[in-house]
């Protein structure tokens, strides 16, 4: 008598259909569209959750910029003002600063400007 994987095999097949809840059509309810389809949606978060750094990265730099220019300098030229002064903080601490702690921004600012005037 020849055995089957029976049991086993659905469990696996479940779990598949599990990860692929929310996909439509085949691509939630056909074993082998989910399985190609999970593959793909793998690779995708993978790849996105750099592109994500990227992504937030871009958007303090625009806000630090907007914010330094509104103080009369240039985002490359606080950057350098920022190394000159020996004052390390990272561009996202940087941005929230400026959204929701202006004092200290313009604390910041006003060592930069005094180290790039020097």
């Amino acid at each position: 008598m020849r055995t089957t994987k029976g049991a086993a095999r659905t469990r696996a097949k479940r779990r598949l259909y599990r990860r692929a809840k929310g996909f439509r059509g085949g691509r939630r309810n056909m074993l082998r569209s989910v399985k190609e389809n999970l593959l793909r949606a793998g690779a995708y978060a993978f790849r996105d959750r750099r592109v994500r750094k990227r992504d937030f990265r871009r958007l303090w730099i625009i806000r630090i910029n907007a914010a330094v220019r509104e103080r009369g300098l240039r985002y490359s030229e606080f950057i350098h003002g920022l190394q000159l002064a020996g004052l390390e903080l990272d561009r996202k601490t940087l941005s929230e600063m400026a959204i929701h702690d202006p004092a200290a921004f313009d604390a910041v600012v006003e060592q930069v400007k005094a180290k790039l005037a020097a």
